[in-house]
This record gives structure tokens, sequence and C-alpha cells, in this order.
């Protein structure tokens, strides 16, 4: 299932821009009419441009419907993203809405036409122009709340990461400061916003390393605080749909120096809430912060160190095993999705027919 490609969503246009946009252009084709006779072209101009305020509008929003992704077609990770984000009932309401304001408007551009057609004079041609704008307009402003909604959730939604459900995911969790955004830079080629002082992520963050020529994507979660769920915000919901809809393996990182502000005990609870939301998938614990690390705790398989590369390389090479993306069970065929260069045959038999004449020149 194909990601969506969250920054190609396109702008929306304030409601009265949406206006400005289309009577200006309107306006434009009344002055492209030719004809001799001022009755029929008047006539010619009203249609006109009642026809092109209209396909303008039309176009404008059925352009937006059409590239909004539709909830339908994304995986319930992308459909838990959204709903997290901006609410996904919001999402189809306010779509709904801009859908059914295109399909009233190219109606009402009919209606002004044979209405305009109609008529025998020609100020009632103005008039019917006059009366189709105003009824235009009235559409417009009608699903103002849905457009404005539609361009806050865009500059939202353009913020989150796109995940490519056909490589393999990894989905990085904790508590906030516990090096999950250093750990994903030690591990991918991926550039999280990492700080040196405590600091907690403000979204999510993807990044990446390459195996074999497979793409390893790795999902930075916000920080999640042991909390009941109803008392979680917008951030936390995000980490959480992250947990449960998407990734082949969960890293879930403790901070047993405690320096990132959560104690042990407070990490602990929320390990096993995630144990919790996430049963379908394996889950590795590791620590984190080594270097600062006095004792070894008894329990830690993985000690890792963003700072002093400890453990990193291993722990890379680990989670490529568990994850198996690679493993041939069938020895003439290749691994789901495997990336393949194409190459040409010829060049082959063009040199082992060249050998095998050498072979008998000597």
């Amino acid at each position: 299932m194909a990601s969506p490609q969250w920054r190609s969503i396109p702008t929306v246009l304030f409601p009265q821009e949406i206006l400005d946009k289309a009577f200006r252009k309107a306006s434009k084709q009344a002055d492209l009419v030719e004809d001799p006779d001022k009755y029929h072209r008047v006539r010619k101009q009203m249609v006109r441009m009642t026809q092109s305020a209209a396909d303008t509008i039309d176009t404008t929003l059925r352009t937006w419907v059409d590239k909004w992704p539709s909830l339908n077609a994304l995986s319930e990770f992308d459909r838990a993203l959204i709903d997290a984000a901006v609410g996904n009932d919001d999402y189809r309401k306010s779509l709904g809405a801009i859908q059914w304001a295109a399909e009233r408007i190219r109606k009402i551009s009919g209606e002004s036409e044979s209405k305009i057609l109609r008529i025998r004079n020609i100020e009632g041609f103005h008039e019917a122009r006059r009366h189709a704008y105003g009824r235009i307009s009235s559409i417009v402003h009608q699903i103002s709340p849905q457009i404005i909604w539609l361009g806050e959730a865009r500059d939202i939604l353009r913020k989150l990461p796109s995940v490519d459900s056909a490589e393999p995911v990894i989905v990085v969790a904790g508590s906030p400061n516990v090096g999950k955004s250093a750990l994903i830079g030690a591990l991918s080629s991926g550039e999280p916003e990492v700080a040196a002082y405590p600091f907690t992520t403000k979204q999510l963050h993807l990044g990446h390393f390459i195996h074999r020529r497979r793409p390893y994507q790795m999902v930075d979660t916000p920080g999640l605080l042991d909390r009941p769920m109803e008392e979680r915000n917008l951030i936390e919901m995000q980490a959480i749909a992250a947990l449960e809809n998407v990734g082949d393996v969960l890293i879930f990182l403790i901070d047993a120096s405690e320096t990132g502000g959560t104690s042990l005990d407070e990490q602990s609870s929320l390990l096993r809430e995630v144990r919790s939301l996430v049963t379908e998938r394996p889950i590795i614990v590791a620590h984190s912060k080594s270097d600062l690390l006095k004792i070894t705790p008894a329990d830690a398989e993985y000690l890792l160190s963003a700072v002093s590369g400890e453990g990193i390389e291993e722990f890379r090479a680990s989670l490529i095993d568990i994850i198996g993306a690679d493993v041939i069970d069938d020895p003439l065929s290749l691994p789901e999705n495997w990336h393949v260069e194409e190459t040409s045959l010829e060049p082959l038999g063009t040199k082992y027919e060249i050998e095998k004449r050498r072979e008998i020149d000597n």
C-alpha cells in the first residue's frame, strides 16, 4: 500500500481568495467576447463570465478533494495518524462539504446559463449574472468553516512522516528524553531533531538505514508519559498511532541513568502499557545512555550510547536478523520487494564466446 505524500497536499485558499480568483478570471473572459451586436455580445459575455467563475471554483474545490488522500485507501497506521493529528470525522466531513459545494456550483452555472438564454433584454442579462455570482458566493461562504479547517489541517499533515509499509519499519518508543532521537541519528541516515539539553520530540520523525539495498525505516515517536490514555495530548496520540498500527519491530528505550527526568519505576510502568498495546510484533528493550551508567543493569541485553557509539553496530545487526526481511526460504526466488537492477545478458554471452575461442586457439 503506497504511503501518502503529505507534502504534495495542495495549498488551500481562503474563501474570499477563491471568489476573487474566480471573478477576476471571469472578467478577463468577458473581454475576449467579440460580436458587433451589443445584445448578443452582452448575452455571450454574461454566460461566459458565469461559466468561467463556476469552472474556476469547481476545479479548485475538486482538486482539493482529488489530491487529499482518501481515508479508505490508507493503511491503518496512516488513518490512525490522521485521526490523532486532525480527526478522521472532521477530515471526512470537510472533504464531503467541499465535494458538495463543487457539485452545487456546477449546477448553479447550468441553471444560470439557461436563465440568461431565456431573457430578452440587456439589463436582464446583467441581473442574471449578478444573481448567479451571489448564489455562488453564498455556497462558498457556507462551507467557509470547512475550508478554513482544511487549510489548518494541511499545515499539520504536511509535517507527518510518510511510512512505506512495503519496507521494514522500526518504531522507537519510550519516555521523554530517553535518547530516542539520538538513537535514530546514530542508527540511520535520517536527521531527526536532536539537542544536547533535555528535549522532547514535538512530532513524529523518520530516519532510515540501508542494508543490501533495502531501506529500513525508523519511526521516532514523541515521548510518552506514564498517565491514563484520556489525559494524553495530541502529540502523544500520534505516538500511540505508531505503536498500535505500524512496525515490524518495536524498540523500547529505557534510561537507567534517569537523567531524562523519568524514574525507572515510571518507565517500567509505561513499558507494561506498551506491551498491552503491541501484541503482534516483537518488542526489544534496550538501555540507552550507557556512557552515563555507573552500574550496568542486570537485565540489560542491549546497552547503547549514541554519544560513544557503544553497541550501535551490533544492535543494527540484531534488528536486521530479528526482522528477517531478506531471509530466503526458496533459494531460487528473491525476497518480496527486492530491488533488482536490470542488466543485459548479451555482454556475458559475448564474453563466454570469446573465452571459448581462446581455448580453441590455444
